[in-house]
């Protein structure tokens, strides 16, 4: 399928760090391997910030194939969209939308989901969502809107215990060929910010730090970065 229009019109992009193969699951494991499987025509991911629910609908994207077999639309941006944006998009084999309760209550956005839910099941293709919690606790109005969205399986992403907090920094500082070894790890886990997504950013932002000074990532050099 060729690039469409308006694929090159919303230029959203991927993160490319978003991937299946470095998403520590935790307690996601049921998640991450029936997205991986591709098999469920939809799914529901519900989940406060940084469980991974972008990360997970991305790698979707990305283990899609070709940038137009799939799409990914952040709904909490929809202040610079309107819900004609849903139009259309059962030409995608996969369609990602992020953050969908921030539309829930919205009449326009909510019949829009409705028709895109039955489309979607007519051309035999995927639809992935994500919200903050699950269907019934996300705030649409629709009844028969909030009955699509519970049509395949609907998972409640966990935040990662403290066990699995490391692993996901090395893992990460790995698929970025950084070594962080377990004592600088843990120094940056009982200093920094607690959520996965700021750490890494820290991470990302400590990369850069040592290609420039050519530093490996020691608890004196990382120290000397943060002023702490």
């Amino acid at each position: 399928m060729a690039e469409t229009p308006r694929q090159l019109a919303l230029d959203i992009g991927l993160r490319d760090s978003a991937r299946f193969e470095n998403y520590t699951a935790g307690d996601n494991h049921a998640a991450l391997a029936t997205l991986r499987a591709g098999t469920e025509p939809f799914v529901y991911l519900a989940g406060a910030p940084a469980t991974g629910r972008t990360h997970l609908l991305q790698a979707a994207c990305h283990a899609a194939g070709p940038m137009a077999a799939s799409i990914y639309l952040p709904l909490r941006e929809h202040g610079d969209l309107a819900p004609a944006v849903l139009e259309d998009l059962e030409q995608y084999r996969l369609v990602c939308l992020d953050d969908v309760d921030a539309v829930a209550g919205l009449a326009a956005w909510e019949t829009a989901l409705f028709h895109l839910y039955n489309r979607v099941r007519e051309a035999g293709g995927r639809l992935i969502v994500s919200a903050a919690q699950v269907p019934a606790e996300a705030g649409f109005v629709l009844a028969d809107l909030r009955s699509r969205l519970g049509w395949g399986p609907v998972f409640q992403l966990r935040a990662l215990a403290e066990a699995d907090r490391l692993g996901a920094l090395q893992q990460r500082a790995r698929y970025r060929g950084l070594d962080l070894p377990d004592e600088v790890g843990e120094y940056l886990l009982r200093r920094s910010p607690r959520d996965m997504a700021s750490l890494f950013q820290l991470l990302e932002r400590l990369d850069q730090a040592s290609l420039q000074a050519q530093r490996r990532l020691t608890i004196p050099f990382v120290r000397s970065l943060l002023g702490s």
